[in-house]
């Protein structure tokens, strides 16, 4: 009998415990990395990267059907679940503005800035929904590997297109064309201020997985600077992102972003009362102990968002 994880979002596909018999099938390399824990339980050692990495692997296989996926040493491999439920709540503010329907198919398009080479929002977000992703990433070797990931796997390679951000201090210009319209933007900002910031987190990451004592810290989801720390650090960067969001504010029906720390929230909601959104949504998310949370806004009045959904969301269109 599998036991739900009831904290996930009602469609996540990861509600239960990881299968590691149907896993293994899908892909056998994992065989060696699954042993039974001190409480009975099938799992892997979450603090070894490779089976990190195998466990992904396995997932986008089994629910996902992407036959193909890998990333660069070093770089940041995410935790699928936590991801799979920012796609699904999303999608769901999608519906609240449309009679309750998640609007689906390749013509919805969403921007995920900070694509990185793992490319997992898109594989989500279109195996699940068949949107369509353009992905932005200061990282050109991210993005080689993500255009590689849209490239050897047919079911991603008409529907995700990534992209170079040339400008590191830039989020939205020179990513968005002129007159290109995007249904909304997602992104898992970098957390830390400064590499010493981010290499304390690791650490402290390591220390709560129980392993590793004494050993120099192993990042078992990795990471390279841009994924997990920036000028500013988590603050900084979507006040930057809010500022850039109201110069095309009429591009793009639902700007959105993580918020890793509820600490952060009264900072943000003040940058965005200065760009004077025509509506704010903080929708939180909860992934076993942690409360996670993102926050989603619009310049579009009532009268635009109607336009857009009949030009871009009708069946009929």
């Amino acid at each position: 009998m599998s036991i739900e994880k009831n904290e996930l979002h009602p469609r996540n596909k990861h509600r239960s415990r990881y299968d590691f018999p149907e896993l293994i099938k899908k892909l056998p390399e994992l065989r060696p990395f699954v042993a039974v824990n001190p409480y009975g339980d099938e799992s892997i050692d979450f603090s070894n990267p490779m089976a990190v990495r195998l466990l992904n692997q396995a997932l986008l296989k089994h629910f996902y059907q992407i036959d193909h996926w890998d990333i660069p040493e070093g770089y940041l491999c995410p935790p699928i679940p936590g991801r799979a439920d920012y796609v699904h709540y999303l999608a769901d503010l999608l519906a609240s503005v449309n009679a309750g329907a998640v609007p689906q198919g390749g013509k919805i398009k969403g921007l995920d800035i900070g694509i990185g080479a793992n490319c997992i929002y898109p594989i989500i977000g279109h195996q699940e929904y068949g949107w369509s992703f353009v992905g932005s990433d200061v990282d050109s070797y991210a993005i080689k590997s993500a255009k590689n990931l849209a490239t050897i796997n047919p079911a991603l390679s008409a529907s995700v297109f990534p992209r170079l951000q040339a400008h590191k201090n830039q989020i939205f210009k020179g990513i968005l064309k002129p007159g290109e319209l995007f249904d909304f933007t997602m992104c898992n900002p970098p957390f830390h201020a400064s590499a010493e910031e981010a290499s304390a987190g690791s650490q402290r990451k390591v220390r709560n997985l129980g392993t590793q004592r004494g050993k120099t810290p192993v990042l078992n989801f990795g990471g390279q600077q841009a994924e997990l720390w920036c000028e500013g650090g988590e603050v900084g960067f979507i006040r930057k992102m809010i500022q850039e969001s109201e110069t095309i504010g009429k591009q793009c029906f639902w700007f959105s972003t993580l918020v890793s720390k509820s600490m952060h929230l009264p900072f943000i909601y003040t940058a965005l009362d200065r760009v004077n959104p025509v509506q704010i949504r903080t929708i939180e998310m909860a992934q076993g102990q942690k409360i996670s949370r993102f926050l989603a806004w619009t310049f579009l009045t009532t009268e635009e968002q109607e336009r857009w959904k009949a030009d871009r969301w009708s069946p009929k269109k």
